[in-house]
């Protein structure tokens, strides 16, 4: 009985991989390019694939295409040493410099190992996609500028510190903040220091766990949530060449306007005495947290 179609072409791929014709993270043909070389309709070229990746021999790479798994037969043995720290180092410091100057969404794999000079396929080999890319650069980020080995006696001065270094880290790398989501956390060791620092700051002042952990992730999340503007800001600034400050001189006359309606009479009386910057609500908040936060501890302790 004859082989059918897709058989075919998925047995000959399959060879080329076990004979490490096709080393890991290597792209396998696209649909396209099977129809094209064997002449056969769209669905075959599907099924083919969908045969490799059923037996683990490919995996797909969103804007990449279908790749040789890490899984293939002979993996271990064809691929280059994988997860070398000093490459994945450089990759890393190459994509926090990208998204440093660029931001991140135009950040891709190609792009990382176009400043690398690497072919794109190999950066696959150390980094499984953007997703721990990034998150590897997060994790970088907080390692460049470490927690002290000796935290301060005083709780609110270690916390002040704590929240200190996390402002300078975002305003240092504007893409940092919004990379990070309190919902669904990056298990990135340099970033959740932080919360464990502050919860051995609070430690033995009469709070019990559940209020620490509140502490230590609101104080986190503030100090984000104040950075979070920060990429946005700088692209909007570089696409337009007008920054926050001209925008809203530029507002001006229609914010006067808007106010001599008078449906806003509180609003009206207080913004002319408040000087706001991303940084006035930063230590703002900070100091009305640890206020708060105080004399919940003097309440414990009474």
């Amino acid at each position: 009985m004859p082989q059918a179609p897709y058989a075919r072409i998925a047995g000959e791929l399959r060879h080329r991989i076990e004979t490490g014709q096709l080393a890991p993270g290597d792209r396998v043909p696209s649909t396209r390019a099977i129809t094209q070389r064997w002449g056969v309709a769209m669905a075959t070229a599907t099924k083919a694939l969908a045969a490799l990746r059923q037996e683990g021999l490919v995996r797909a790479v969103p804007g990449v295409g279908t790749v040789v798994a890490d899984t293939a037969p002979q993996a271990r043995s064809a691929r280059p040493p994988a997860d070398d720290p000093a490459v994945r180092a450089r990759v890393v410091r190459a994509a926090v410099a990208l998204a440093d100057s660029e931001g991140t969404a135009g950040l891709t794999m190609r792009r990382v190992a176009a400043e690398l000079g690497m072919p794109t396929m190999s950066l696959y080999r150390h980094v499984a996609n953007k997703e721990q890319l990034i998150a590897l650069m997060v994790d970088a980020a907080f390692a460049s500028e470490p927690l002290p080995t000796q935290p301060p006696e005083d709780w609110r001065t270690g916390l002040e510190l704590s929240a200190a270094i996390q402002w300078r880290l975002y305003r240092a790398h504007p893409w940092l903040a919004a990379s990070l989501n309190l919902s669904r956390p990056l298990l990135v060791p340099h970033g959740m220091r932080h919360i464990d620092w502050i919860l051995a700051a609070l430690d033995g002042l009469g709070l019990d766990a559940d209020t620490r952990m509140h502490a230590a992730v609101t104080l986190f999340g503030h100090v984000r949530g104040q950075a979070v503007d920060t990429e946005p800001e700088a692209r909007a600034t570089q696409a337009s060449g007008i920054t926050a400050e001209q925008w809203m001189d530029a507002q001006h006359d229609r914010m006067t306007t808007l106010l001599s309606q008078g449906r806003l009479p509180h609003f009206a009386a207080v913004a002319p005495e408040a000087d706001l910057s991303p940084t006035s609500l930063y230590r703002f908040g900070l100091t009305t947290l640890l206020d708060g936060l105080a004399a919940r501890i003097a309440t414990a302790r009474s």
